[in-house]
């Protein structure tokens, strides 16, 4: 695996660092994949939005849905586009800002001990083929350097406040692709 500082150095990932990260906590094993879902607009199918996004220089006034994300600072370690190509925004060794409150399996703060990938989508479209495909080539990946135990939506760890990735999502056949305990 070309993993070099947390950073997949391979032609099918993109490359855009995102400001929004800080320093996991020493000791801390990653050890999760949190699935989310993101759409900018709602239902939109824009993966120059997300960028944007994570970037934190997203045009707040270009749609009035974004305007009630103008304070927020977030950030995934990746994100699949509907084509299935991948970006990467943060280093695996770092924190990226994508669980935000969460708890379950009597722990808290996935951010600590995760790996964010956001499916540019919604919880009301199911996903795309090539979406899976490059998921599974992503997890894959992250097998090879981190000793990876779980894969949670992030409705999972954060249920009273997040519903992705929704229904649409196929879990049997990601849980069914690999050999760790998946909730």
């Amino acid at each position: 695996m070309k993993l070099d500082e947390g950073w997949i150095e391979y032609d099918w990932v993109n490359r855009m660092q995102s400001p929004n990260q800080d320093a996991r906590p020493l000791g801390a094993v990653v050890d999760t994949v949190v699935i989310h879902c993101i759409s900018l607009p709602e239902r939109g199918r824009s993966m120059a939005l997300v960028q944007d996004l994570f970037l934190n220089r997203l045009d707040f006034h270009a749609h009035p849905e974004l305007v009630e994300l103008m304070d927020l600072r977030v950030s995934a370690h990746f994100a699949i586009d509907r084509d299935g190509s991948i970006t990467q925004f943060v280093s695996c060794e770092k924190r990226a800002w994508h669980a935000g409150l969460s708890a379950a399996m009597d722990r808290q703060n996935f951010n600590h001990f995760s790996v964010g990938i956001e499916l540019l989508g919604d919880v009301y479209t199911p996903f795309d083929a090539s979406q899976y495909a490059s998921l599974h080539k992503l997890i894959a990946e992250l097998k090879q350097r981190y000793p990876l135990r779980y894969a949670l939506g992030h409705s999972e760890i954060a249920p009273t406040r997040k519903t992705d990735p929704g229904p649409f999502f196929d879990w049997k056949s990601l849980r069914k692709s690999y050999t760790y305990d998946l909730l």
